[in-house]
């Protein structure tokens, strides 16, 4: 009998925390959809017709629902590369510069191994490599700038804003100059396409969606698992939340830093790996740009959770990929989507606005984002 009202006691108190997590993301979506309804309205818009195109775009067919999970895939990715970070208490500002830099080695695997050995590669040995040398590198990025919070200090936001810089430039002098496809045709910065054993197949005939999806999906259970059922994990956590205690609990609190910043670039790098490898097949310039920045709200909306940035990458993906049909119907700019996005991060971030307007108690939970300048 006290086994059972035990067991009974640790459900409800099971259920009360994930309400209470999903409660005020879930209200913050949508005081941000009435308002934006209302904006709608405001401009001269139908805001039923606004959100009917959008949820039609998003989800209204089988192949909405697969451009819908081709925009989540690295959404996923680079969402999972912040909220790692902020688990460590650090704010991974460059997953934007990680992907790019994940894409163009990715890219340059693709297409240039096969040349450089003068044989052809088997596809379980030169998709995986061109996945993990991007994979790889978008860690050495990430690592760079963990090096350099762990031993001196530097802050990893303005680190990992002038990384952003270096990889985003660097990319474009790349795809204009020597890597840049030289098809007669070509008139753009991009890669040659890669080649046919370094591209992943889709799932589905006819569909675009691809097994990067699904790897997505295992990736976020991965770090799942990390996190709450390892020690690095623990570690993880811990330095996140008190670096003091973690080192007076004999945790190697630098060596901790940079793991979780490699690890988080290994992510973010992964999602341009993947962007390359499963949809374009070759890294054209600015395919990627608004990825990394909107990563940060992703992770911010999942509270860091692996679940929570899948549910959050799904949300913003459907926006993105309804947003075309939402114009079609109403004839609204698609900046709409993005006024509607900040909202919803606005509300997420500042949550004692939802818990004002709804009288919601505060529980004193906070979400750390960094724990200050040169700390």
């Amino acid at each position: 009998m006290q086994e059972e009202k035990q067991s009974i006691s640790l459900i409800k108190r099971i259920l009360q925390s994930i309400s209470e997590a999903v409660l005020i993301p879930f209200l913050a979506i949508l005081t941000a959809v009435v308002i934006g309804g209302i904006i709608i309205w405001f401009v001269g818009g139908d805001p039923i017709l606004a959100y009917k195109g959008l949820i039609q775009g998003s989800m209204g067919s089988t192949k909405a629902w697969s451009e819908t999970a081709i925009w989540a895939t690295p959404y996923i990715f680079a969402g999972l590369a912040v909220a790692l970070a902020f688990k460590g208490g650090l704010f991974n500002i460059g997953a934007e510069g990680q992907l790019a830099v994940g894409a163009v080695f990715s890219a340059l695997i693709g297409y240039a191994l096969p040349e450089w050995l003068g044989f052809d590669l088997p596809v379980y040995i030169h998709l995986p490599l061109a996945i993990l040398v991007g994979m790889l590198m978008g860690g050495i990025w990430a690592g760079i700038v963990g090096a350099l919070k762990a031993y001196t200090g530097g802050h990893e936001v303005i680190n990992t804003i002038m990384m952003n810089y270096i990889a985003l430039n660097t990319t474009s002098y790349l795809l204009n100059g020597v890597m840049k496809d030289r098809s007669p045709t070509n008139v753009i910065a991009r890669t040659p396409l890669i080649a046919e054993s370094a591209q992943m197949p889709p799932i589905f005939e006819g569909l675009r969606i691809h097994w990067g999806f699904v790897l997505a999906l295992l990736m976020a259970f991965f770090i799942w698992w990390l996190l709450n059922k390892t020690t690095l994990g623990f570690e993880i956590r811990t330095v996140g939340l008190n670096p003091d205690a973690a080192k007076y609990a004999g945790i190697n609190v630098k060596r901790t830093i940079i793991l979780t910043m490699l690890f988080s670039g290994m992510l973010a790098g992964l999602a341009g790996s993947i962007e390359v490898t499963g949809l374009n097949y070759r890294h054209e310039l600015g395919f990627s740009i608004g990825y990394g920045y909107d990563a940060i709200a992703i992770a911010l909306l999942g509270k860091s959770h692996p679940l929570g940035v899948v549910l959050a990458s799904f949300l913003f993906a459907a926006m993105r990929n309804g947003a075309t049909r939402m114009q079609f119907l109403t004839q609204l700019p698609v900046d709409l989507i993005s006024m509607i996005q900040a909202l919803i991060l606005l509300f997420v971030a500042a949550d004692a606005i939802i818990r004002y307007i709804y009288r919601i108690k505060s529980k004193g939970e906070r979400v750390v984002l960094t724990r200050g300048w040169g700390g």
